[in-house]
């Protein structure tokens, strides 16, 4: 920083500290106030890609062929047999008592389908009604059979295969006012994004997120309250039986509550340390005090920006607390000791003074510290999912109030502070930097030799990074959401939702009654199932009156000969290992097949047709056939803890078979799903992190060049840092740790804070090279100098981070760990690999 500008800094903060603090005090009540908004979240949106087309997709086959809310819970009877009315009896009493909860539209069991092989019935039964388990002269041996094998329908999804445990499904009614907000505000989003929006339009869309955020929050308590009343109930039978919950609104509040653990835990764990930390290294109470001052406010200040600008903390950011106090704990340790350095120099220094010349010295490195952090984690905004976005917003602001809180609080508080005679403490660290700085000397060839072949190794490694990774390896094994998930997996099914959408060619045209042979005789048998009149239903009576329009009189699938088709194509699926329950319309065809004991004409889909009960229609035929019978939804559920799931292959494969195999276009096929949007996010982790170490690279060079006016010292910097990146990702290459929506954040999140300890040692080493213009012996003060702040930050960002594996969380766990190593492996190559390339190349070294 030049003359000028820091006497600028002098006259605006340094002499006048009293209205700085005074000022801080205001801003932090401001912040505390609005902290009151402060909101966690964690909603599917984590496991999307910002601007995902095939979100749009699959938000319209959810809305055509319904989807609403709804948790699973797996009934595994311990006391007896699943197939035995004690077992049956307590599953009623679940069912009746979960059926009674507010906002539960039904709870779907198997004691409410209709038993058709227990023993087997004729179509015109069911016109009269149908038996289900709840009967009493029901048989429950061939019921038995009927669902663990009998029934393409049943088995492996109301039923596992040896009998013993099968699954409720409680259906939320679906929240109308959800959905309007969200499509009203996702509508002005496009607009945005188009560039259509004008300022009334802008206004319109602030008030739309903030509708729209304001609903999701209170959602959001009101089934925190459902999950755990159902869980109450739960809790009443689990004498007479073993079950888990599961299901997507399950999963979110458990995550919200893994959040809420994760801020406590590592807010208070990380505060704990650095308390700890300060003690043993200053023993002083005014270097634990103002650290931990500028610590707290920092995170207070970002929590009020955070209700104010109402961004949710999702488990991607719920290490921000953490990080800040790290982050800014380091800040400060630089800025203590630099302060006892000057003050045993010049020990008869009034405070002013000394105040004036640590930050003389500390400005500059602080500030540009501060900048390539702030362009680390700015690099996060090109990964391409949202919260991963937000997160690096959220830390690039919260490092950038955090310098505001070093440069203006920390001395205007020190400043009033009075001076306190010099310490003199045994200093280990000085003694163990310098053996660093010896062995330097010494080996500096083979130190250079030694980390060339540890880059290639590493690089190697980088190739064989993968992103394919379970989404149940997210949540720690003893959780619900994984006990739950395998349990679905294993015995009822899967777990993951993939839906394959197949339309009528593209040149489809109507049937006629002469050239096709499964053309309707009676035309107009299968109504309007979009109408609220029976009369229009698509199950109506085939001897009807065909004089009213009939939208499937032209369907395409709704034929004997492609209904096989569609059967055929759900027995490939059924037969690829990864695959567990695939259900469509051509289940319930297969069904009527062997109720018909052969197959079936068209004229005997229509007398089917008549006889279903209407409460079966909804559950049979609406969720896989469009309403003018020309699209078929086919549902599969992937088994997502199979070790061997590649979820891009089995995509591939799939797409891939269905038109080569059987003969279906490619614009006719299509895959959404949960599966498919989580997979698109998966493939763009590569990209991710690409373009985002590709930004730190490029702009921290940049400031590099500024810095240093030196483009040899500016790559000579950049090494250490590039070595601790490389070193990681090669590490999870060669143990097969494949990225994910935390991993990739490591790299670049490394390479800004490691770069702190490179900015902070070359500065110094300028400040110290006039002296003799000898490069060893200005390493060797420079480690005794530097090299300590260097140790005592490092040691303290890798505990800090460390504390992270305590998470619920997997991806935090690994973060923290991986973190910890980069950041140990980037202070050793800041006292090694660094000076041995400046001791090595002797750059020439421009004046500070």
């Amino acid at each position: 920083m030049t003359k000028t500008l820091f006497a600028l800094y002098q006259r605006l903060v340094l002499q006048h500290p009293v209205i700085w603090v005074l000022l801080a005090l205001l801003v932090s009540g401001y912040a505390a106030w609005e902290s009151r908004h402060f909101r966690l979240d964690a909603s599917a949106d984590s496991l999307i890609l910002e601007n995902d087309k095939a979100l749009e997709f699959y938000r319209e086959v959810s809305k055509r062929y319904g989807g609403s809310e709804f948790l699973i819970i797996t009934y595994e009877p311990t006391q007896s047999a699943l197939f035995s009315r004690e077992a049956l009896s307590d599953l009623a009493t679940l069912q009746g008592r979960l059926a009674e909860l507010p906002r539960v539209a039904s709870v779907y069991s198997m004691l409410d389908v209709p038993l058709l092989f227990s023993p087997q019935v004729r179509f015109s039964d069911l016109a009269n009604g149908y038996s289900t388990l709840r009967d009493e002269d029901a048989n429950l041996s061939l019921a038995k059979e009927e669902f663990t094998g009998g029934s393409p329908l049943y088995r492996d999804l109301l039923v596992n295969r040896d009998g013993d445990t099968t699954a409720l499904l409680i259906n939320f009614e679906r929240d109308a006012t959800y959905y309007e907000l969200l499509n009203r505000r996702n509508a002005l989003r496009d607009q945005e994004r188009a560039g259509e929006l004008d300022n009334a339009g802008a206004q319109q869309l602030a008030r739309a997120n903030r509708e729209f955020s304001d609903y999701s929050a209170k959602r959001q308590a009101e089934s925190a309250a459902e999950i755990a009343t159902i869980r109450a109930i739960m809790d009443q039978h689990r004498d007479s039986a073993q079950l888990f919950l599961g299901g997507a609104p399950m999963i979110a509040s458990d995550a919200v509550g893994f959040v809420r653990s994760d801020l406590e835990v590592f807010g208070i764990g990380v505060t704990l340390f650095l308390i700890l930390a300060l003690l043993v290294i200053f023993r002083r109470l005014r270097w634990i005090a103002l650290p931990m001052l500028c610590c707290g406010l920092t995170v207070l200040w970002v929590s009020g920006w955070l209700g104010l600008m109402d961004w949710k903390v999702t488990v991607i950011s719920s290490n921000f607390v953490s990080l800040l106090l790290i982050i800014t704990m380091s800040m400060t340790i630089h800025l203590i000791v630099r302060y006892r350095e000057l003050q045993a120099e010049q020990p008869d220094a009034d405070q002013p003074a000394l105040v004036r010349d640590t930050m003389g010295h500390m400005l500059r490195p602080v500030i540009y510290t501060s900048l390539t952090t702030m362009v680390a984690f700015a690099s996060l905004v090109f990964s391409g999912i949202r919260p991963v976005i937000d997160f690096g917003w959220m830390m690039t602001i919260g490092i950038g109030l955090a310098l505001v809180l070093c440069l203006v609080l920390f001395p205007a508080v020190l400043a009033l502070l009075p001076k306190q005679p010099p310490q003199t403490l045994r200093d280990f660290t000085r003694r163990a930097t310098l053996r660093i700085s010896d062995f330097n000397r010494g080996h500096g060839i083979k130190l250079l030799v030694g980390c060339a072949l540890v880059v290639i190794v590493s690089l190697i490694g980088t190739s064989r990074l993968t992103v394919e990774n379970r989404f149940i390896d997210y949540f720690q094994k003893d959780t619900e959401i994984y006990q739950g998930m395998v349990e679905i997996d294993r015995n009822l099914g899967g777990t993951t939702p993939l839906d394959i959408v197949i339309d009528a060619p593209a040149g489809h045209q109507p049937r006629v009654l002469e050239d096709d042979p499964f053309a309707d005789p009676f035309a107009g048998g299968f109504g309007d199932e979009g109408s609220d009149d029976f009369g229009d239903d698509p199950f109506a009576d085939p001897f009807a009156a065909t004089q009213q329009a009939d939208p499937l009189e032209n369907a395409y699938w709704y034929t004997p000969q492609r209904l096989e088709q569609l059967l055929e194509i759900q027995h490939y699926l059924e037969s690829l290992p990864e695959t567990g329950k695939v259900l469509s319309i051509a289940s319930t065809y297969e069904v009527a097949k062997m109720i018909n004991n052969g197959p079936l004409s068209y004229v005997d889909l229509m007398l089917l047709a008549s006889f279903v009960p209407e409460d079966l229609r909804g559950q049979l035929v609406r969720p896989y056939l469009s309403e003018d019978g020309n699209q078929v939804r086919i549902s599969v559920r992937v088994i997502d803890s199979d070790k061997n799931l590649n979820r891009n292959d089995l995509l591939q494969k799939i797409q891939h078979d269905l038109q080569q195999n059987f003969d279906l276009a490619p614009e006719q096929v299509k895959l959404t799903g949960a599966m498919v949007l989580y997979n698109n996010m998966l493939q763009s982790l590569f990209d991710s992190q690409i373009k985002t170490l590709g930004f730190v690279f490029l702009a921290i060079f940049v400031m590099f060049l500024v810095l240093f006016r030196s483009p040899g010292i500016s790559l000579i910097a950049m090494l250490p840092n590039l070595f601790s990146a490389a070193f990681i990702l090669g590490l999870m290459g060669w143990i097969g740790l494949p990225l994910d929506i935390m991993t990739i954040t490591i790299a670049a999140i490394t390479i800004g804070i490691a770069v702190d300890d490179s900015i902070h040692y070359i500065h110094r080493f300028r400040e110290e090279f006039p002296k003799d213009q000898d490069y060893l012996a200005t390493m060797r003060r420079c480690h005794g100098s530097i090299g300590t702040a260097i140790y005592y930050t490092s040691l303290t960002i890798i505990a800090g981070f460390s504390i992270l594996v305590v998470s619920n969380f997997n991806p935090t766990v690994y973060f923290g760990a991986l973190t910890s190593l980069a950041m140990l492996v980037a202070l050793l190559a800041n006292l090694t690999l660094l000076p041995a390339m400046l001791v090595t190349v002797k750059p020439k070294i421009p004046p500070v």
